[in-house]
Protein backbone atom coordinates (compact mmCIF):
# COMPACT_ATOMS: atom_id res chain seq x y z
CA UNK A 1 0.00 0.00 0.00
CA UNK A 2 1.36 3.52 -1.38
CA UNK A 3 1.33 6.18 1.31
CA UNK A 4 0.37 9.48 -0.13
CA UNK A 5 2.16 11.42 2.16
CA UNK A 6 5.13 9.28 1.88
CA UNK A 7 5.54 9.29 -1.68
CA UNK A 8 5.06 12.93 -2.43
CA UNK A 9 8.11 13.76 0.58
CA UNK A 10 10.15 11.16 -1.40
CA UNK A 11 9.15 12.99 -5.13
CA UNK A 12 10.13 16.47 -3.58
CA UNK A 13 13.48 16.93 -5.16
CA UNK A 14 12.36 14.93 -8.53
CA UNK A 15 10.14 18.02 -9.17
CA UNK A 16 10.36 20.89 -12.22
CA UNK A 17 12.36 23.45 -10.15
CA UNK A 18 13.94 21.04 -7.59
CA UNK A 19 15.82 18.66 -9.78
CA UNK A 20 19.12 20.13 -9.51
CA UNK A 21 22.26 19.76 -11.85
CA UNK A 22 21.58 16.22 -13.14
CA UNK A 23 25.02 15.38 -12.94
CA UNK A 24 25.63 11.66 -11.81
CA UNK A 25 22.92 10.47 -14.97
CA UNK A 26 24.78 12.48 -17.18
CA UNK A 27 28.00 11.49 -16.39
CA UNK A 28 27.00 7.78 -16.46
CA UNK A 29 25.03 8.41 -20.00
CA UNK A 30 27.98 9.59 -21.73
CA UNK A 31 29.97 7.04 -19.73
CA UNK A 32 27.54 4.06 -21.92
CA UNK A 33 28.18 5.50 -24.65
CA UNK A 34 32.19 6.01 -24.13
CA UNK A 35 32.41 2.43 -23.27
CA UNK A 36 30.50 0.72 -26.09
CA UNK A 37 33.14 0.30 -28.69
CA UNK A 38 32.84 -3.39 -28.43
CA UNK A 39 28.69 -3.29 -28.63
CA UNK A 40 28.04 -5.86 -32.20
CA UNK A 41 24.54 -6.50 -31.57
CA UNK A 42 23.42 -3.55 -34.39
CA UNK A 43 21.14 -1.46 -31.85
CA UNK A 44 21.33 1.92 -32.37
CA UNK A 45 19.43 2.89 -29.46
CA UNK A 46 22.55 3.83 -27.44
CA UNK A 47 22.57 3.92 -24.44
CA UNK A 48 20.84 0.97 -23.46
CA UNK A 49 18.06 0.82 -21.52
CA UNK A 50 19.64 -1.15 -18.66
CA UNK A 51 22.54 1.52 -18.63
CA UNK A 52 19.44 4.42 -18.67
CA UNK A 53 18.29 2.46 -15.36
CA UNK A 54 21.66 2.37 -13.52
CA UNK A 55 21.65 6.31 -14.28
CA UNK A 56 17.86 6.44 -12.67
CA UNK A 57 18.79 4.26 -9.93
CA UNK A 58 22.48 6.57 -9.02
CA UNK A 59 20.09 9.61 -9.04
CA UNK A 60 17.88 8.24 -6.62
CA UNK A 61 20.52 6.79 -4.52
CA UNK A 62 22.20 10.48 -4.55
CA UNK A 63 18.60 12.27 -4.00
CA UNK A 64 18.19 9.92 -0.90
CA UNK A 65 21.48 10.37 0.66
CA UNK A 66 20.83 14.31 0.37
CA UNK A 67 17.91 13.84 2.17
CA UNK A 68 19.71 12.12 5.13
CA UNK A 69 22.50 14.60 5.00
CA UNK A 70 20.23 17.64 5.73
CA UNK A 71 18.53 15.76 8.40
CA UNK A 72 21.70 14.51 10.20
CA UNK A 73 23.63 18.48 9.59
CA UNK A 74 20.13 19.83 10.29
CA UNK A 75 19.93 22.04 7.04
CA UNK A 76 17.26 24.78 6.21
CA UNK A 77 17.94 24.90 2.56
CA UNK A 78 19.03 22.80 -0.35
CA UNK A 79 18.94 23.54 -4.27
CA UNK A 80 17.55 27.17 -3.41
CA UNK A 81 14.37 25.90 -1.41
CA UNK A 82 13.56 24.84 1.58
CA UNK A 83 14.87 21.53 1.85
CA UNK A 84 12.65 18.32 3.15
CA UNK A 85 13.47 17.90 6.47
CA UNK A 86 12.60 21.60 7.22
CA UNK A 87 9.24 21.15 5.08
CA UNK A 88 7.37 17.99 6.78
CA UNK A 89 9.84 16.98 9.56
CA UNK A 90 12.67 15.10 10.30
CA UNK A 91 10.78 11.77 10.84
CA UNK A 92 8.94 11.88 7.17
CA UNK A 93 12.66 12.97 5.88
CA UNK A 94 14.11 10.61 7.02
CA UNK A 95 11.61 7.93 6.13
CA UNK A 96 11.48 9.32 2.92
CA UNK A 97 15.14 9.10 2.49
CA UNK A 98 14.66 5.31 3.19
CA UNK A 99 11.72 4.78 0.52
CA UNK A 100 14.15 6.17 -2.23
CA UNK A 101 16.75 3.46 -0.87
CA UNK A 102 14.66 0.55 -1.53
CA UNK A 103 12.74 1.65 -4.28
CA UNK A 104 17.02 2.34 -5.86
CA UNK A 105 18.04 -1.37 -4.79
CA UNK A 106 14.31 -2.78 -5.84
CA UNK A 107 14.88 -1.39 -9.45
CA UNK A 108 18.88 -2.40 -9.17
CA UNK A 109 18.19 -6.21 -8.40
CA UNK A 110 15.81 -6.64 -11.42
CA UNK A 111 18.84 -5.61 -13.34
CA UNK A 112 19.56 -9.33 -12.80
CA UNK A 113 23.30 -8.79 -12.22
CA UNK A 114 25.09 -9.22 -9.05
CA UNK A 115 28.09 -7.48 -9.79
CA UNK A 116 26.43 -4.16 -10.16
CA UNK A 117 24.23 -4.63 -7.59
CA UNK A 118 27.28 -5.03 -4.97
CA UNK A 119 28.61 -2.20 -6.40
CA UNK A 120 25.95 -0.24 -5.53
CA UNK A 121 25.78 -1.62 -2.21
CA UNK A 122 29.60 -0.38 -1.64
CA UNK A 123 28.94 2.76 -2.89
CA UNK A 124 26.22 3.20 -0.68
CA UNK A 125 28.53 1.72 2.20
CA UNK A 126 30.60 4.15 1.58
CA UNK A 127 28.48 7.27 2.23
CA UNK A 128 27.40 5.53 5.53
CA UNK A 129 31.30 5.38 6.02
CA UNK A 130 32.09 8.89 5.00
CA UNK A 131 29.37 10.87 6.94
CA UNK A 132 30.18 8.25 10.14
CA UNK A 133 34.40 9.43 9.39
CA UNK A 134 32.71 13.24 9.48
CA UNK A 135 30.91 12.47 12.82
CA UNK A 136 33.46 10.61 15.03
CA UNK A 137 36.46 12.79 13.65
CA UNK A 138 39.39 12.92 16.18
CA UNK A 139 41.20 16.24 16.76
CA UNK A 140 44.17 14.94 14.86
CA UNK A 141 42.01 13.43 11.62
CA UNK A 142 40.51 17.19 11.34
CA UNK A 143 44.60 18.09 10.67
CA UNK A 144 44.99 15.34 8.31
CA UNK A 145 44.59 15.51 4.50
CA UNK A 146 44.98 11.93 3.80
CA UNK A 147 41.68 11.85 5.79
CA UNK A 148 39.93 14.79 4.34
CA UNK A 149 40.45 12.84 1.01
CA UNK A 150 39.33 9.48 1.83
CA UNK A 151 36.07 10.95 3.36
CA UNK A 152 35.57 12.76 0.30
CA UNK A 153 36.18 9.85 -1.65
CA UNK A 154 33.46 8.27 0.78
CA UNK A 155 30.96 10.56 0.37
CA UNK A 156 31.60 12.48 -2.82
CA UNK A 157 33.42 10.11 -5.07
CA UNK A 158 32.44 6.59 -4.26
CA UNK A 159 28.91 6.99 -5.79
CA UNK A 160 29.39 7.82 -9.05
CA UNK A 161 33.00 6.20 -9.55
CA UNK A 162 31.02 2.75 -8.74
CA UNK A 163 28.19 3.67 -10.95
CA UNK A 164 30.70 3.90 -13.61
CA UNK A 165 32.29 0.93 -13.39
CA UNK A 166 28.83 -0.61 -13.32
CA UNK A 167 28.04 0.82 -16.58
CA UNK A 168 31.42 -0.93 -17.88
CA UNK A 169 30.14 -4.38 -16.42
CA UNK A 170 26.94 -4.03 -17.99
CA UNK A 171 28.64 -3.29 -21.34
CA UNK A 172 30.66 -6.56 -21.19
CA UNK A 173 33.82 -4.68 -20.98
CA UNK A 174 36.93 -6.02 -19.65
CA UNK A 175 38.03 -5.47 -16.14
CA UNK A 176 40.63 -2.69 -17.65
CA UNK A 177 38.09 -1.00 -19.11
CA UNK A 178 35.68 -1.35 -16.31
CA UNK A 179 38.93 -0.15 -14.03
CA UNK A 180 39.28 3.14 -16.09
CA UNK A 181 35.44 3.81 -15.58
CA UNK A 182 36.01 3.49 -12.08
CA UNK A 183 39.08 6.09 -12.21
CA UNK A 184 37.40 8.46 -13.91
CA UNK A 185 34.66 9.14 -11.98
CA UNK A 186 36.63 8.97 -8.55
CA UNK A 187 38.53 11.64 -9.54
CA UNK A 188 35.53 12.93 -10.82
CA UNK A 189 34.22 12.99 -7.50
CA UNK A 190 37.31 14.16 -5.57
CA UNK A 191 37.69 17.56 -8.04
CA UNK A 192 33.56 18.34 -7.86
CA UNK A 193 33.97 18.75 -4.20
CA UNK A 194 37.43 20.37 -4.19
CA UNK A 195 35.52 22.61 -5.67
CA UNK A 196 32.54 22.97 -3.90
CA UNK A 197 34.93 23.75 -0.76
CA UNK A 198 36.35 26.65 -2.48
CA UNK A 199 32.90 27.84 -3.02
CA UNK A 200 31.91 27.60 0.58
CA UNK A 201 34.09 30.26 0.98
CA UNK A 202 33.97 32.33 -1.88
CA UNK A 203 29.88 32.10 -3.33
CA UNK A 204 27.15 33.33 -1.94
CA UNK A 205 23.84 31.42 -0.54
CA UNK A 206 22.27 32.94 -3.32
CA UNK A 207 24.65 31.20 -6.22
CA UNK A 208 25.20 27.94 -3.96
CA UNK A 209 21.46 26.92 -3.28
CA UNK A 210 22.39 26.64 0.04
CA UNK A 211 23.95 28.58 2.89
CA UNK A 212 27.86 29.41 2.26
CA UNK A 213 30.29 28.99 4.76
CA UNK A 214 28.26 26.31 5.93
CA UNK A 215 31.34 23.75 6.47
CA UNK A 216 32.86 25.63 8.94
CA UNK A 217 30.52 26.90 10.88
CA UNK A 218 29.00 22.84 11.65
CA UNK A 219 33.14 22.60 12.24
CA UNK A 220 34.07 20.47 9.07
CA UNK A 221 37.54 21.05 8.05
CA UNK A 222 38.07 21.33 4.21
CA UNK A 223 41.02 21.60 1.58
CA UNK A 224 41.57 25.44 1.84
CA UNK A 225 41.52 25.59 5.66
CA UNK A 226 43.69 22.51 5.92
CA UNK A 227 46.29 24.00 2.97
CA UNK A 228 46.03 27.33 5.19
CA UNK A 229 46.99 25.61 8.10
CA UNK A 230 50.10 24.28 6.14
CA UNK A 231 51.18 27.92 6.00
CA UNK A 232 49.83 29.40 9.25
CA UNK A 233 50.84 26.13 12.06
CA UNK A 234 49.03 28.79 14.74
CA UNK A 235 45.79 27.27 12.73
CA UNK A 236 46.37 23.99 14.50
CA UNK A 237 44.18 24.34 17.44
CA UNK A 238 41.32 26.02 16.18
CA UNK A 239 41.03 23.37 13.73
CA UNK A 240 42.00 20.29 16.00
CA UNK A 241 38.76 22.23 18.10
CA UNK A 242 36.58 21.88 15.29
CA UNK A 243 35.75 26.08 15.00
CA UNK A 244 34.08 25.31 19.17
CA UNK A 245 33.66 29.01 19.02
CA UNK A 246 32.55 31.90 16.88
CA UNK A 247 35.58 33.63 17.28
CA UNK A 248 37.55 30.53 15.94
CA UNK A 249 35.69 31.00 12.77
CA UNK A 250 36.84 34.44 12.01
CA UNK A 251 40.42 33.94 13.25
CA UNK A 252 40.34 30.91 10.63
CA UNK A 253 38.48 32.98 7.84
CA UNK A 254 41.33 35.72 8.59
CA UNK A 255 44.05 33.03 8.30
CA UNK A 256 42.00 31.61 4.50
CA UNK A 257 42.73 34.80 3.60
CA UNK A 258 45.97 35.93 3.63
CA UNK A 259 47.40 32.37 2.57
CA UNK A 260 47.24 30.18 -0.52
CA UNK A 261 44.49 27.71 0.82
CA UNK A 262 42.16 28.60 -1.62
CA UNK A 263 44.38 28.57 -4.60
CA UNK A 264 46.07 25.40 -3.54
CA UNK A 265 42.67 23.56 -3.55
CA UNK A 266 42.02 24.28 -6.74
CA UNK A 267 45.33 22.92 -8.03
CA UNK A 268 44.19 19.92 -6.11
CA UNK A 269 41.30 19.60 -7.85
CA UNK A 270 42.82 20.31 -11.19
CA UNK A 271 45.03 17.42 -10.65
CA UNK A 272 41.82 15.24 -10.45
CA UNK A 273 40.39 16.86 -12.84
CA UNK A 274 42.80 15.98 -15.45
CA UNK A 275 43.68 12.31 -13.75
CA UNK A 276 39.66 11.89 -14.52
CA UNK A 277 40.39 13.03 -18.34
CA UNK A 278 43.56 10.53 -18.30
CA UNK A 279 41.29 7.92 -17.54
CA UNK A 280 39.11 8.26 -20.54
CA UNK A 281 42.76 8.82 -22.98
CA UNK A 282 43.48 5.77 -21.85
CA UNK A 283 40.02 3.73 -23.37
CA UNK A 284 40.57 1.20 -25.80
CA UNK A 285 40.96 2.88 -29.39
CA UNK A 286 37.45 3.58 -31.27
CA UNK A 287 36.99 5.10 -34.60
CA UNK A 288 32.84 5.42 -33.67
CA UNK A 289 31.97 8.61 -33.99
CA UNK A 290 28.88 8.52 -30.89
CA UNK A 291 31.95 6.75 -28.60
CA UNK A 292 34.45 9.98 -29.79
CA UNK A 293 31.93 12.46 -29.12
CA UNK A 294 30.79 10.61 -25.79
CA UNK A 295 34.45 10.38 -24.50
CA UNK A 296 35.02 14.09 -25.57
CA UNK A 297 32.50 15.42 -23.17
CA UNK A 298 33.84 13.40 -20.08
CA UNK A 299 36.82 14.73 -20.79
CA UNK A 300 35.30 18.51 -21.08
CA UNK A 301 33.07 18.04 -17.69
CA UNK A 302 36.12 17.50 -15.91
CA UNK A 303 37.03 21.43 -16.79
CA UNK A 304 33.53 22.86 -16.80
CA UNK A 305 33.50 21.15 -13.08
CA UNK A 306 36.38 23.30 -12.44
CA UNK A 307 34.76 26.84 -13.94
CA UNK A 308 31.45 25.73 -12.00
CA UNK A 309 30.24 29.05 -9.84
CA UNK A 310 27.28 27.35 -8.32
Amino acid sequence: MMVPELTSAAGYFFRAGAEGKRTCPTVLLLMASAVSMDMTDGLENRPRARHIRVAEITEIIHISSLIHDDVLDDADTRRGMNSLNVTVGNKLAVLAGDFLLFRAFSAAVALDNIEVVSLLATAVNNLVTGELMQMSITPAQRCSMDYYLQKTYYKTAALISNSCKAIAVLAGQTTEVQALAYQYGRHLGIAYQLVDDILDFTGTSASLGKASLSDIHQGIVTAPILFAMEEFPELREIVEQGFNDPSDVKMALKYLSKSQGIEKTRLLAAEHAKLAADAIDNLPDSEDQVVLNSRQALKDLTQKFMRRTK
